[in-house]
Parts: structure tokens; sequence; C-alpha cells
């Protein structure tokens, strides 16, 4: 056994062991452990239960119902099904509690989920505390995203990326993941009307550089279109990468949709709901941002010209829109 691996476990050990504990702020603590990668705690506070990387929140589920009370942004990896409407294979790359994956099975039963997961204790987390199992149609794979596209070959309809790292500024995403070369490759990785879908911590208002808006403009160096949903219950904006030869607008799009949803190969009931957030036009702050490219992507520093919004710009702090 490999040191690392040692060093795995024995933080998981550690882990389990751990007392209930309560925590500033409120909450309960019922799971606490320091991987190679996180400091993970699993808190329950009122009905609800959540992962916690250091002080961001990654998941979130209802103690009632662990199918219920998951983030709102989760609704938005449904929209590639307005421009793939036979979807059967989807990549996920971050696992966090499982709350997308677990949404696609109760939702796309024919979709099978392949997801590339970096920290096999956040893997042991959800599947401990949060409902998620895996299946013939939930694969976990415990890999760096990139890489493993990078030596995969399959084709996906839609690649879904919820990947954080705790940085200066709270939950930040991940340098090599947000780069013009890696959307290059998850392009090479989509079928013919394949989509790309990416959660962003940030605001649309703004009109200096922001992450928000460098992804948007490094989406757009490869994609031909590049579409906006922004959540009205957080500071999340999920970004619709496709190869639309012209944009569209949602009710253009939202007839694609309905035989998926009439023969029940789309569940989601809140679907056509969430179109109400669709937009085409990009960020204000897309003129000011920088390019990312692997030689040059300082996405925490992005997030800190933020400043004055830096301490509310926890993953799923509530936000006005």
């Amino acid at each position: 056994m490999t040191l690392r691996k040692q060093g795995v476990l024995a933080a998981l050990a550690l882990g389990f062991l751990a007392a209930r504990e309560t925590i500033a702020g409120g909450g309960t603590v019922v799971f606490e452990t320091t991987s190679v990668y996180h400091h993970i705690r699993v808190v329950e506070a009122g009905e609800y239960r959540s992962l916690l990387f250091d002080s961001s929140e990654q998941s979130r589920i209802a103690l009632a119902d662990p199918e219920a009370g998951r983030f709102e942004y989760i609704d938005y990896f449904f929209m590639p099904w307005l421009w793939n409407v036979a979807m059967t294979n989807v990549l996920m790359i971050g696992l966090g509690g499982g709350s997308a994956q677990q949404a696609y099975a109760r939702y796309c039963p024919g979709v099978t989920v392949e997801t590339v997961e970096l920290d096999p204790a956040v893997l042991k987390v959800a599947e401990d505390y949060f409902g998620f199992r895996q299946s013939p149609r939930q694969r976990v794979v415990i890999s760096d995203g990139r890489m493993f596209l990078q030596r995969s070959r399959r084709q996906y309809d839609a690649v879904l990326v919820d990947a954080y790292v705790e940085g200066r500024y709270g939950a930040s995403i991940p340098y090599h993941l947000a780069t013009q070369e890696f959307f290059r490759l998850v392009s090479d990785r989509l079928a013919t009307n394949g989509v790309v879908a990416y959660n962003c911590i940030g605001v649309l208002q703004n009109d200096k550089a922001d992450l928000v808006g460098a992804l948007h403009r490094t989406m757009k160096s490869v994609f031909s279109q590049v579409y906006l949903f922004p959540a009205r219950e957080s500071w999340n904006v999920v970004l619709v990468g496709t190869r639309d030869a012209e944009a569209k607008k949602a009710h253009e799009l939202w007839p694609n949709a309905m035989p998926a949803w009439q023969s029940g190969r789309l569940r989601l009931p809140t679907f056509f709901q969430r179109l109400g957030v669709f937009r085409v036009a990009p960020p204000a702050s897309s003129l000011n941002s920088p390019l990312l490219a692997d030689d040059y992507a300082p996405v925490d520093g992005l997030l800190g010209g933020m400043r004055p919004l830096a301490p509310q710009l926890r993953r799923q702090t509530a936000a006005p829109r």
C-alpha cells in the first residue's frame, strides 16, 4: 500500500470516530475528516444535512427525503436536453454529495452518468451520508477530471462540470478545469449534438473583470454559443456551451425537449419553469475579463477582484437577483 493510500485511509478512520459537535452559526457536525484534498464536514441544521469543504457548502439534502432539498442550480444541469434531445450518457466532473447524479437517476432513468471524482473520501461520504449509490447507470471513477478526459476516447452527450477547491476567497474552480485547453478537450469528447454545462460562482451585474466573465469569454473561444442560467436563490451561474451556428432564445428551444418530456425520458418537474432565467447576452464583465489559458488562469484572483462580495460568495449563499 502506498503512503498516499495509507494517508487517505487514516484520515477516513479518524473522521468516522469524530463525535458530534455544534459549530458556530448553528448546526451539528455529524462527521468530520481531513483528506488529502479537503477538510470535509457533514453538518446537520434544522431539516437539512450539508456537505462542507472547509467553510464552503457543496451539497445539501433534506433529512426527511434524501432526494429532496438539493440546490436550485442542480436543475440547470438538465438544460442540455434543450439542444440534445436524445441523451443517453453524461460525464460529470465532481461528485460532492451526489445531488446531480441522484437527480439524473430519478428524472432521467435512461441516461447513464459517469462521474469523475478526485477524492475517494468524498465518494465515501456521499455514500454514507447523502444516499448516493453506484449502479450500472451510476459509475464513479477516482481520478482528476482533465486527466480522465485526456485518457478517455468515449463520446458524451453532455459534460457537466461542478468541481471546486477552497482558496483564499472561499470556494474556487481548479485552474486546470477552466482554461481554453480544457474546453477544447471537452469539445473533443462531446458527441455531435453534445453540450457542456459548467457551474460557476459569481454575479452577472458586475462590469469589472471576474470569474463569470472570464469563463464566458474562454468558453466562447471554443464553443459557438454560450448561454447563461443564473440561479435565483444563490450566487451560482451555470454556463452552457453549444455548437449552435446561431444563438437561440428559450422559446425557440423548449419545443425540442417536449418529446423527451412527453415520453418520460425527461421527468424533472421544474424543467420548463427553470427556463425563466435563460440568458443569451454575455455578462458585461466578459469584455474586461481575461481569456483563461494553461499559462495564465488567475481563477481565485478573479474571485478576489470581487472583494466587496467575497464574504458572501460562498457556494450557496442566498442572494437576490
